[in-house]
């Protein structure tokens, strides 16, 4: 008599290197798994909230190596009705934010302009959410 062979397990396939994981919420909407979002991420999403088109103007150049700002200064530029804002966004040192846009040599240029400087500082409370500290420095 021979044997059959073993049915196969019922357990599902682990997901291969590098695949995306989804999450199921109950309501049937996919989710990601929860990834810390990046400040620029979170400034984006408070100034959209508030009404403003914004885009992000900061950039890598790949053959320095180095992340490069707008004018030497804003990682954001947002404008509203009437009104443009530069941002600077940081997790920590608003303070080395603040001296870095004051040395800028094209800081009075933007102040002439009449555009706004912004400098969003991000940090966590002690209940873990995040709070953003505004500084405008116009």
């Amino acid at each position: 008599m021979t044997q059959m062979p073993a049915k196969a397990s019922k357990r599902p396939a682990a997901p291969l290197s590098g695949a995306r994981t989804t999450v199921h919420t109950t309501s049937g909407q996919k989710k990601r798994p929860s990834a810390s979002k990046s400040p620029t991420q979170r400034s984006l999403k408070h100034l959209r909230d508030a009404g403003y088109t914004v885009a992000v103007v900061e950039r890598w150049n790949p053959h320095a190596r180095i992340r490069q700002d707008l004018f030497g200064i804003f990682d954001l530029l947002a404008i509203r009705r009437d009104e443009i804002a530069g941002v600077q966004v940081t997790a920590s040192g608003v303070s080395e934010r603040i001296r870095k846009i004051t040395d800028a040599e094209l800081t009075p240029r933007v102040r002439e302009s009449g555009m706004r400087i912004l400098i969003h500082g991000w940090r966590k409370n002690a209940a873990g959410k995040w709070v953003l500290r505004e500084v405008d420095i116009s």
